[in-house]
Formats: C-alpha cells, sequence, structure tokens
C-alpha cells in the first residue's frame, strides 16, 4: 500500500472519488431517461439507456473498493456525490429523444476525460492495478460514446 502522505497517492483517491461520482451520477441520469424515454424509438433507446446504465454501475463498486484498497475514504452520501461529480442533474422530463441522447453523449465523453485523469495519476502512482483496470473502465465508455452518437445519425 502507497504511503498515505504521498501526493500521487493522495491524487489518485481523489480522481477516483471523481469516477465514482461521476458514474454514480451518469447512471442517475442514464436512468431517469431510461424511465422517460418516448416516441418512435422508445423500445431501441428504452433498452440502451437500460444496457449502458447497468454497465455504469457495476464499475461503482469496483471504483469505491480501489479507493479504500488504496487506504482512501469513497464518496458517503448523495451531497458528497454532487460535490464531486462533473455530471449536471438533469430534472426535465420532457427532453426529446434525441435530447436525451445528446446529453448522456456529452456526459460520457466527461466521463472518459475524467478516467483518463485516473489513468495518469494512477501511472504517477505506480498504482499498476487500478492502471490496468481504468483501461477497461476507458474502453465501456468510448463504447457508449460511440453508441450514442452513431444513434444520433
Amino acid at each position: 500500500m502507497p504511503k498515505t502522505g504521498d501526493n500521487s497517492h493522495k491524487a489518485l483517491i481523489e480522481a477516483l472519488n471523481g469516477a465514482l461520482a461521476d458514474h454514480l451520477a451518469l447512471y442517475l441520469k442514464t436512468k431517469n431517461f431510461h424511465w422517460h424515454v418516448s416516441g418512435p424509438r422508445f423500445r431501441n433507446l428504452h433498452l440502451l439507456f437500460d444496457e449502458q446504465a447497468a454497465e455504469l454501475f457495476g464499475n461503482v463498486d469496483l471504483i469505491a473498493e480501489r479507493v479504500r484498497k488504496q487506504g482512501g475514504k469513497t464518496l458517503t452520501s448523495i451531497g458528497s456525490v454532487g460535490q464531486a461529480t462533473r455530471i449536471a442533474d438533469q430534472d426535465d422530463t420532457g427532453l426529446s429523444a434525441d435530447a436525451m441522447v445528446r446529453e448522456l453523449r456529452d456526459d460520457n465523453v466527461k466521463l472518459l476525460e475524467r478516467l483518463k485523469e485516473v489513468k495518469e495519476t494512477s501511472e504517477q502512482a505506480d498504482d499498476y492495478a487500478t492502471n490496468g483496470m481504468v483501461d477497461d473502465w476507458i474502453d465501456q465508455a468510448e463504447q457508449r460514446v460511440w453508441f450514442l452518437t452513431e444513434t444520433l445519425q
């Protein structure tokens, strides 16, 4: 376990908690859109949003456990998620299907940027396990961005 006073280690824990917050916030937004999408593409988007939400939620525990394995503390509440996330809330249940897809695509791009920061900080902290795991998370985010982008064509 790295030294808790190490600045690169502290930066890694902060980056992981940011990625955790973004995953949780994007999961909730994706489920919101899953519940509220309507229109001619309802079935396809309803299923796509549900698949993507499940993938996001699947990473939550993995990320939190990486924080704990590094000796850090994870996020503790909706408030702590709100303070750490870069994903904006969306409470408008009347968005068009295309607006939902665009917003999820853009938010997944934000998550992708955050994950690249985790990759960089894990390299600086010599945390090889996180460094390897984040490659999978990046690949998943890239695929979500790709699917959402293609859906808008």
